[in-house]
């Protein structure tokens, strides 16, 4: 097996007021040539949102986009009139293909928004753009790896990518088996604590796994981890 590990304060970081982002990717101002992507993650942002701020009206092409709201409230529109609010438990997938203006804001006037924005490079560019949200509550099972977007399912994204929600209590561990071929996982620790052979990681810290077929994840304590496996492209 075969690591990389990006600790939480080694990512990119910018702070606009109303935004404060981090960066696991080279993103906007950030560039760091190690960290371009991984395999066909492109980007991973961390971002906190002040109430009833958010990102204008903007344009994406030929990029899967997956926005999972952490806390608070994630309003969403777009060029195709589309027009939704989530919350934790959803996700909002954008096919953003020949092209689509969109814009996300925070739907409270008094509390932040947390979110994470994650990029993946479609398999195939240039295709009609398609926008969805899922409630993936009925997907979670607790003290599981829970997988809430695979290929051939109900939710899934133009490339080969499972994701997959693991939320444990302290002392429970779990192995996670690969799905695909030439595939690797970029583990990210949303919450809590979780050792991976004699590793430690933190919240926020994340960790790129390849030349594996397998690992085992155990919870030092409460701890809520994201699973990202691609395509290594």
């Amino acid at each position: 097996m075969k690591i990389f590990i990006d600790k939480a304060h080694s990512r990119g970081y910018a702070d606009y007021g109303w935004l404060k982002t981090f960066h696991t990717f080279s993103f906007a101002n950030y560039y760091n040539p190690e960290r371009v992507h991984f395999g066909a993650l492109r980007v991973l942002n961390d971002d906190t949102v002040l109430p009833g701020h958010g990102f204008d009206t903007h344009p994406h092409k030929n990029m899967e986009v997956i926005s999972i709201p952490l806390k608070g409230y994630l309003r969403h529109g777009d060029s195709m009139e589309n027009s939704r609010v989530i919350t934790p438990g959803d996700i909002q997938l954008m096919s953003t293909g020949t092209g689509i203006y969109h814009s996300e804001f925070n739907d409270s006037s008094t509390e932040n928004l947390e979110f994470l924005q994650i990029w993946v490079i479609p398999r195939k560019n240039d295709t009609v753009p398609k926008y969805e949200n899922y409630d993936i509550r009925p997907l979670i099972r607790k003290n599981e790896w829970s997988l809430f977007i695979a290929p051939d399912s109900q939710i899934s994204i133009l490339q080969d990518a499972w994701f997959s929600w693991g939320i444990f209590d302290a002392g429970v561990g779990r192995e996670y088996i690969l799905h695909g071929k030439n595939t690797g996982v970029y583990l990210f620790i949303i919450e809590g604590e979780i050792k991976i052979g004699d590793i430690t990681l933190f919240r926020r810290d994340g960790m790129e796994i390849t030349r594996t077929d397998k690992f085992y994840v155990e919870a030092v304590k409460k701890s809520s981890v994201l699973l990202i496996e691609v395509a290594l492209i």
